[in-house]
């Protein structure tokens, strides 16, 4: 399995040619929640007074995902952002913010970021979340945040992830158990190829 990451991680990271030249910089990433893929990425120019571009960066066209820069064969790579964000797409892709449902109606608490597989696959293998009070009992302190694997019975919409009820039994508390989870088959959990 490849490391996995936080897409808001991917905010600002350069894009760069194999040749080495800077041709943008990763302004937003575009999660397709049906497929549970990242389909792209809409960028900005590069500099802090630089705004978005009129092109976008479509998954396919991804050479390589890095610490520090997201790879491209060539600046003609990148394609008109609507191709990217599909409308149904963008519809889905607005998980940040939104609430995270047992079937059974337990409160799991708030999505915070989605955790993508690193290299070339684009998978999305779980959700950052804020958990609940109900998941965290008595604490006074700033909510705790967990890790949720994306099992294969998720629904998702723009305003809720749904869960199976035994979900709460697989919540862990950072991408490296997270990782071990979905590495070891989570069950209800699709290990899915990276083809």
């Amino acid at each position: 399995m490849n490391e996995l990451m936080a897409a808001r991680s991917l905010t600002t990271r350069p894009v760069v040619t194999l040749g080495g030249d800077a041709v943008a910089q990763v302004k937003d990433t575009v999660f397709d929640a049906e497929a549970g893929r990242i389909t792209g990425f809409t960028l900005s120019g590069r500099g802090l007074l630089s705004g978005p571009l009129r092109q976008s960066l479509p998954w396919p066209a991804v050479h390589a995902l890095g610490h520090d820069a997201v790879l491209v064969r060539d600046r003609r790579e990148l394609a008109e952002t609507a191709a990217v964000v599909a409308r149904r797409e963008a519809a889905q892709g607005r998980v940040l913010g939104a609430r995270v449902l047992t079937d059974a109606g337990t409160d799991v608490g708030t999505v915070l970021d989605v955790v993508v597989e690193g290299g070339g696959s684009g998978r999305v293998v779980g959700f950052r979340v804020a958990a609940s009070k109900s998941l965290a009992p008595g604490s006074r302190r700033r909510r705790r945040q967990v890790y949720v694997p994306r099992g294969e019975t998720l629904a998702v919409s723009g305003r809720a992830l749904v869960l199976p009820a035994d979900a709460v039994r697989h919540l862990v508390g950072s991408l490296d158990e997270l990782a071990a989870l979905t590495a070891g088959g989570v069950p209800g959990h699709r290990r899915e190829s990276s083809s």
